[in-house]
């Protein structure tokens, strides 16, 4: 017992450590370092946003960036605690003198780890709307937050309890359990990126046909240029949610989808439009969805696998501590879960390279499509206002977060595309 409160009482220690020195390393890299070459130029937010904007830009960017660096290891910590008090143990003992059958007892068990990581991680989640509210970037109701959160809830309840069952099935029967773990995730991705637009996204937002029947045809009208068999524009209404901008392309087959925000309707002009849906039939027409699909296909092979690794040394090593008896234990899912989210974050800066690499060329395609810059850079600076988005972030954000390029880098783009001209 003793040794169990020490090691908690380092891994708080440390991470008060890390909260404090992250967010010194944020506030002291923040507000936009812009390069001497580009002051001045519509890359610099000071040419056009006030100075408000700036300074709550500054704030608003250093918040929420901690608010993401301590999320991993506050999500860490619940599982830690979980397995050195005993209470997965005591969990699963206290269901195994039930009469429910076991089929039963391990989605139960299920539910009581997720309500509590729910309630556990609530904190960060109100800082998070309470900031993007107080700095307009949320426009979304509390009841109407709350509601969102209940879904999410439930979805992430309903895949793990799914998907953690699979899993220990597997794992109660030894072997390569990894390798025929990942064999099946290759069709449950697929099936995941299939049903995304047609069933998870309208449970959050309302999905319409575009208002603007003209825009419509323009639309098609380029994405029949690009070849994507798209015969319906799709607005969602997000507008009494966010203040934020935002178009994309997804599904596969016949759930693809083209849709606009229809923020985005309201304040961008048809330039920019036409420019920000180009950019999204890129990444359809240069075939990201499908190397998406196969990276993370790729991805859950090595996160599997040397998940597996780690999952057996840690068993092995700390299992009897925890009171789990054998690596198929339900009491073991936190050390799962843990394991996963580690390497996840491990992951990131690698994932969000390769991530940021199609986006860049998902707006020089965009360029080409539509034969000229005309909007690319005030579209830009809109995002960057509507969003109150860092022009330049620090390095370790950009390493951990940005699975774009910086707007600054983006407008310097188009100024280098305009020059080549």
């Amino acid at each position: 017992m003793a040794f169990k409160s020490r090691f908690l009482t380092i891994y708080f220690g440390l991470f008060a450590l890390y909260a404090i020195l992250i967010g010194i390393y944020l506030w002291l890299t923040s507000g936009d370092q812009i390069p001497d070459a580009l002051k001045g130029t519509a890359a610099d937010p000071a040419t056009f946003l006030t100075e408000t904007q700036l300074q709550q830009s500054e704030v608003y960017s250093v918040l929420r960036n901690w608010l993401f660096f301590i999320g991993y290891p506050w999500e860490w910590a619940i599982y830690l605690v979980l397995l050195f008090t005993g209470t997965a143990a005591r969990w699963q003992e206290k269901l195994a003198n039930t009469a429910m059958p076991g089929y039963v007892r391990f989605p139960v068990f299920v539910l009581w780890l997720s309500i509590v990581s729910f309630a556990a991680l609530l904190p960060l989640r109100l800082a998070g709307y309470a900031l993007a509210r107080y700095y307009g970037v949320s426009t979304q109701a509390v009841w109407s937050w709350i509601r969102d959160n209940a879904v999410s809830f439930s979805i992430h309840y309903v895949m793990l309890a799914l998907v953690s069952s699979v899993a220990f099935f597997f794992i109660r029967r030894g072997g390569r359990w990894w390798l025929k773990l990942w064999l099946l995730s290759v069709p449950f991705i697929l099936f995941l990126m299939y049903i995304q637009p047609v069933v998870i996204d309208p449970l959050y937002n309302e999905f319409n046909r575009l208002s603007n029947p003209q825009l419509e045809q323009k639309i098609l009208a380029l994405a029949d240029k690009a070849d994507i068999p798209a015969h319906r524009v799709y607005e969602v209404k997000v507008s009494e949610k966010t203040n934020a901008l935002n178009a994309y392309v997804n599904g596969i087959g016949s759930s693809l989808r083209i849709v606009l925000w229809d923020t985005t309707l309201q304040r961008l002009d048809e330039n920019e439009i036409l420019l920000i849906m180009a950019h999204e039939m890129g990444h359809y027409a240069m075939h990201h969805l499908e190397w998406s699909a196969l990276g993370s296909v790729a991805s859950s092979f090595f996160l599997l696998w040397i998940g597996s690794m780690l999952y057996k040394a840690m068993i092995q090593r700390w299992g009897s501590r925890w009171g789990i008896r054998k690596a198929g234990d339900a009491a073991a899912l936190p050390v799962l879960l843990l394991i996963i989210s580690l390497l996840s974050f491990a992951f990131s800066p690698a994932a969000n390279f390769i991530s940021r690499q199609a986006e860049r060329s998902a707006d020089e395609y965009a360029i080409r499509l539509i034969g000229s810059t005309e909007g690319a850079v005030t579209m830009y600076q809109k995002l960057a206002a509507a969003s109150l988005s860092e022009m330049n972030p620090p390095l370790l954000v950009k390493l951990f977060r940005s699975t774009h390029p910086s707007l600054m880098e983006r407008i310097a783009g188009v100024r280098i595309h305009e020059e080549r001209k």
